[in-house]
Order: C-alpha cells, then structure tokens, then sequence
C-alpha cells in the first residue's frame, strides 16, 4: 500500500450529499477478480453519457460536460472535498479502490458511512472529518478560486491552505500509523514473516507428517 505522509493536491468539490458507493463505482464493475484497473470507471455513471460496462476504451465514450470531474480546471485533482454521509450504501471496497486508482489520496467531509471510512485506511486514501462549517467554507474557496490546492500534512494532522492558514483533524492512532508507513492488512502480518517462519519450522519438526503431499 502506498504510504501516506505529506500530499499536496488540487482539490475537486464533489457538491452532493449522500453519495453512495454504487455512484461511486456502479455494480456491472464489480464483475472483475482483479483489484486494479476501477479509476476510468470511477463515477462512471456520472461521468458519461453513455451506459458503462467492463472492458470498454474510455477513450471511445461520451464524457458528460457537466461533471466536476470532466472539467479542465478539476484535471489530475487529488484530494476530493463532499457532502455529508459520503461512502453510504453497500460494503463495496471496490469504491475506494477506484477513488484511489483515480489518484485521489485524500478525501475531506463533514461525515463517512462506517463502513467506506475504513475500507479507504486500508486501501491508501485518507478520509478526513472537518466540521461543516469548515467544508462549506472550502467549497466557496474552491469555487472561487481555480487551481486551489490544499496540503495534508498527516504526521502533523492538519491541512494547510493556500494562505497558510491550518485546519486540524483527528485521526486514530493506529489508523495514521498504518497510513504513514503504507501497511495494509498484508503489510502488518509481514512484520512479523520471521516469527512465522520460525513457528511453522517448529511446528513440522513436531509434526512431519504435515509435510506429506497427495499424489494424484
């Protein structure tokens, strides 16, 4: 997983409350085993005119001009600023991935459904509460203000804005530990690979017979 430390990014304002998981990456994507590959489908229903399904070239669809992500002054944006209850509806962790495949790293919000919240630490994006009343200020300041960018400093946990103003946030421990180091859930049962292999060398030379493969 990549590492999340200090980003600096152009921020997109997705101006919609109650976004749910199936706009975010809609159902006839979810058909791939694979986890990459989900960022030209991002919004995808959003985002074109055109029915999406699996396989087909971006480049041949209609892209829909009204879109904020479809507007030039929003192109290569990385941290996405929404409305509240952001992530809601189904489970599905193909939402972050495609968030993150997009290359948004951060995503701010007056409130997450729980459930999108820590799919997105596990998978490199950091979602980031501020009171709606910061994030209704940040809106008119993106809207105002092409190319506006924002800092997330994660080690110090604050967003430093473009006049150098900061705005703090919470996040747990844990959670920023993993993030700041780029451990998934993979990456934290690594740290631990030689006490892993010295248990499982141990636990053949009690029991060989473990060791025994079928012959077809």
């Amino acid at each position: 997983m990549q590492a999340f430390t200090v980003h600096k990014g152009l921020v997109a304002p997705m101006d919609r409350a109650n976004v749910d998981t199936d706009a975010i990456m809609p159902k006839q994507f979810l058909k791939s085993i694979a986890r990459t590959g989900f960022g030209p489908n991002l919004f995808d229903e959003w985002r074109y005119l055109d029915r999406g399904e699996p396989g087909q070239d971006p480049a041949a669809r209609k892209p829909n001009p009204d879109f904020v992500l479809n507007q030039p002054r929003y192109a290569g944006a990385s941290v996405l600023l929404a409305r509240e209850n952001f992530g809601c509806g189904s489970s599905r962790e193909h939402a972050p991935w495609a968030l993150q495949q997009y290359g948004f790293r951060a995503i701010l919000a007056p409130s997450f459904a729980d459930i999108f919240f820590n799919n997105c630490f596990k998978n490199g994006v950091l979602p980031i509460v501020l009171p709606e009343s910061q994030v209704a200020r940040l809106f008119d300041e993106v809207a105002a203000f092409p190319g506006y960018t924002l800092t997330v400093d994660l080690p110090r946990q604050v967003i430093v804005k473009p006049d150098g103003s900061e705005l703090p946030f919470d996040v747990q421990p844990f959670r920023k530990y993993c993030l700041v180091n780029g451990f998934d859930d993979i990456g934290l049962t690594l740290r631990h690979a030689d006490k892993i292999r010295a248990f499982e060398a141990e636990r053949l030379a009690r029991m060989p017979w473990l060791d025994q493969r079928l012959v077809g």
